[in-house]
């Protein structure tokens, strides 16, 4: 079965993208939840117009995220955490993270980041996804606090 999506489907695909899934998943999941419908040959004939009005507007994003993208490599992230020796008291994830981002002056929805959870301390290394073709590794460093 033939699908566009409508939003972005982690492991699936991105916005406007057309997928081939099988049927129960597009059927019971996909098409009630909103997030894809049917690939018509009028709607892909649609979706093509629709692409090329966004490809000026798409550069333009493009080119902002990764500008955004240089700015995080250079930041350095330290998060500090309570800890006996090495292991956490509780654990480290995307939250956090965000929380360490908006005190350098940088704001990142959290479920653009993609870390896990983390219950030592250490350097570490976060995926962000700022656009479908900027990705960066944002390291950080967790430490003890004192």
């Amino acid at each position: 079965m033939e699908l566009i999506l409508k939003k972005d489907v982690q492991n699936l695909g991105f916005k406007d993208d057309i997928v081939t899934v099988k049927n129960g998943y597009g059927r019971n999941y996909l098409i009630p939840q909103g997030f894809a419908h049917m690939a018509t040959p009028s709607a892909k004939k649609v979706l093509a117009e629709n692409l090329k009005q966004k490809a000026h507007k798409e550069a333009k994003i493009v080119d902002d995220a990764k500008k955004l993208a240089e700015t995080l490599k250079a930041l350095e992230i330290k998060i500090s955490a309570k800890a006996g020796g090495e292991k956490l008291f509780g654990s480290i994830t995307n939250i956090d993270i965000v929380e360490a981002l908006e005190k350098q002056g940088q704001t990142i929805d959290r479920k653009f980041i993609t870390s896990g959870i983390v219950k030592r301390t250490g350097k570490y290394n976060a995926t962000v996804r700022l656009h479908r073709e900027v990705i960066v590794d944002l390291p950080y460093e967790i430490v003890a606090e004192k």
